[in-house]
């Protein structure tokens, strides 16, 4: 046994280019094994458990395990995948305000117990999509249609916001387990991911804000590109904050093979999206974003594919956009069964 598992670790490292096979000569001695390549010096020797402790003439040693060791095949494949990530978008759940028919903008108010429900539903439908980091506005609808979906994941990972408002807020919050943090999930809140601020609006009633200023001038507010209502933003202002955003800090972990969840709001998703969808500022004002609907992409190779909306997680086509995407789902199966 002992042989077979020395020979199984000469095969891990010829793959990798540290022996050479024109140039390899070795020696048999009791549970180890010398080689020399070149005037590298390998030695190889069986520990009690089974596994092959390699220690080079640089004085460097790592351990193989015999059975998980990869192949240079799946190393590849590995890579390959690194290159594909999720990327889901999710309005908010209905808000106490949405329920009242008012003007919410940066008001910072809670979802509503139908909001609670469209955000849990949210989360069944993205329940066996990747997610390793999140990020939310800084605002408490937001934060909650990202919590609450979460709890609805198979892989049962934990949320954790990031409070890096202060040193001692970082210091407050460390987490102290290497395990903990492994069943964690990383939630990042920010500001440009906000809801465009409404300005004077915020608080009236949208019927009522009508009546007083004129369907037309309200609709003019509410969906042109680029003029803002009093004292308030834009959709081109918001874009600007929150594409940047996007690009400096969320591009950057897709680009990694991150899988990342944004939960935010109707203008500074829409604004994302067309940068997403490369659309014009004409068509991003008739685009329409339910509240507790996720949308997902796929960024690969530098660009970003749009999948649409899973429609139930008990769909399995929903869940098949991509090879890496379907595997996943089997791993999930095959740990909780």
């Amino acid at each position: 046994m002992a042989a077979a598992v020395l020979h199984q670790a000469i095969g891990t490292l010829q793959p990798h280019g540290f022996l050479n096979n024109s140039s390899l000569h070795h020696e048999f001695g009791e549970n180890s094994l010398r080689l020399f390549s070149k005037g590298f010096k390998v030695k190889i020797g069986l520990s009690r458990r089974g596994c092959c402790v390699v220690k080079a003439s640089t004085s460097q040693t790592s351990v193989f395990d015999p059975v998980s060791a990869p192949s240079t095949n799946n190393t590849n494949s590995s890579r390959k995948k690194s290159n594909e990530a999720a990327l889901i978008l999710i309005r908010h759940g209905e808000s106490l305000w949405n329920e009242k028919n008012l003007f919410t903008g940066c008001v910072d108010v809670p979802l509503t117990s139908k909001g609670v429900e469209e955000a849990i539903e949210a989360g069944k439908r993205i329940s066996n999509i990747p997610v390793d980091m999140i990020y939310t506005s800084a605002l408490i609808r937001a934060q909650m249609t990202a919590m609450l979906a979460m709890t609805q994941h198979r892989r049962k990972k934990v949320p954790i916001i990031i409070h890096n408002e202060s040193e001692q807020a970082r210091a407050w919050s460390q987490v102290f387990s290497e395990d903990t943090k492994k069943q964690s999930i990383p939630v990042i809140a920010s500001w440009q991911l906000n809801e465009r601020m409404y300005g004077e609006l915020q608080g009236l009633n949208k019927q009522e804000t009508a009546d007083r200023y004129g369907k037309e001038q309200v609709h003019e507010w509410r969906r042109s590109y680029d003029i803002p209502p009093p004292n308030g933003e834009s959709l081109e202002m918001c874009a600007e904050r929150a594409v940047a955003y996007f690009k400096d800090q969320i591009e950057p972990q897709l680009l990694s093979g991150k899988n990342v969840m944004i939960a935010a709001h109707g203008n500074s998703l829409r604004s994302i999206i067309m940068y997403l969808d490369k659309l014009t500022s004409q068509e991003v004002i008739s685009l329409e974003l339910s509240t507790g609907i996720p949308m997902l992409y796929i960024f690969k190779e530098g660009r970003f594919i749009r999948r649409g909306s899973p429609m139930a997680p008990t769909e399995a086509g929903v869940y098949a956009y991509t090879r890496r995407l379907a595997q996943y789902r089997q791993k999930l199966d095959d740990m909780l069964h």
